[in-house]
């Protein structure tokens, strides 16, 4: 049901509000490309910077629009456990497939507390739970041992790994539970990931060229790995681009070329500069998505 290439979705802005035009222009975009499922409201979605209403709201349009034809996984990460409860629940309510739930920042908890956190999560709300561990973000790192308790709860299902580190999807897939799914969060190291044992991405990449990452997925799921670098070459310097100045800043205005939506973004962070404008138009012509 979790597999392939799943945009973790960006949420537009027009005026300092979410702009739902543009959102239900890029839910179905990514539908139609084939993408596996989509993740509201996460990192990329500003999820740090949209109100509780607006995270909500994103959440819910969501699972409207895409009205079951892929799962939707929604962003319901927090620092604080009882907020974060509240964000699935409400997940739940509104008909999310599941809810992916990020390793508490700034508190910094160690591995008990993080075990603690996630358990208590997945007791209070029967929804699928994707634990999603990105250090360099969090300050925190889920180590594999601790994801292997967890992955014993019935409701914990996967892991969203944005470490880069390869040699842990071999250390999960030897101590988690059977069937415990494994997605990258790094768009640069995905067919390797797929290779060692994952399922798919969580990818910022495919918000840009979304029919190019799920046939990316699609080639390295099928073992297809010749095919998968060939296509991987076209969007490589793409992958770069997007993360040359804080994301998803330079991701917004690859899709304002495109005339999907336009690049604005909150502060504290600010649209990319023109050298940085000029290096995603010139990744986009190579992934063959501009003249």
């Amino acid at each position: 049901m979790f597999k392939g290439s799943i945009p973790a979705l960006i949420t537009p802005f027009r005026d300092n509000a979410v702009d739902f035009k543009a959102f239900d222009v890029l839910v179905e975009r990514q539908i139609e490309a084939g993408s596996g499922a989509l993740v509201p409201c996460g990192t990329t979605g500003e999820s740090a910077t949209l109100s509780h209403d607006e995270h909500r709201a994103v959440v819910k349009r969501c699972v409207e629009i895409v009205a079951g034809h892929v799962p939707v996984i929604a962003g319901c990460g927090s620092n604080s456990t009882a907020e974060a409860i509240g964000l699935v629940a409400f997940a739940k309510e509104v008909g999310a497939d599941a809810a992916l739930t990020v390793c508490p920042y700034y508190n910094r908890p160690d591995q008990r507390g993080l075990e603690a956190h996630f358990t208590e999560i997945a007791n209070n709300v029967e929804l699928p739970l994707f634990l999603y561990n990105v250090p360099s973000r969090t300050s925190s790192d889920i180590q594999p041992e601790t994801v292997a308790a967890l992955s014993k709860h019935p409701n914990i299902i996967a892991i969203k790994d944005a470490t880069g580190d390869l040699p842990r999807v071999t250390k999960h897939l030897n101590m988690c539970a059977d069937g415990f799914i494994q997605v990258s969060g790094d768009d640069p190291s995905a067919i390797g990931y797929n290779a060692m044992g994952g399922q798919g991405c969580i990818s910022v990449t495919a918000n840009v060229a979304p029919k190019l990452m799920a046939d990316i997925q699609a080639a390295s799921l099928a073992g297809d790995f010749a095919k998968a670098r060939e296509l991987e070459a076209m969007v490589y310097q793409l992958h770069r681009a997007l993360f040359l100045s804080p994301s998803p800043g330079p991701t917004k205005y690859a899709l304002s070329l495109l005339g999907l939506c336009t690049p604005e973004i909150r502060l504290p962070l600010l649209t990319p500069g023109d050298a940085v404008r000029a290096e995603v138009e010139a990744a986009m012509k190579v992934a063959g998505l501009l003249d």
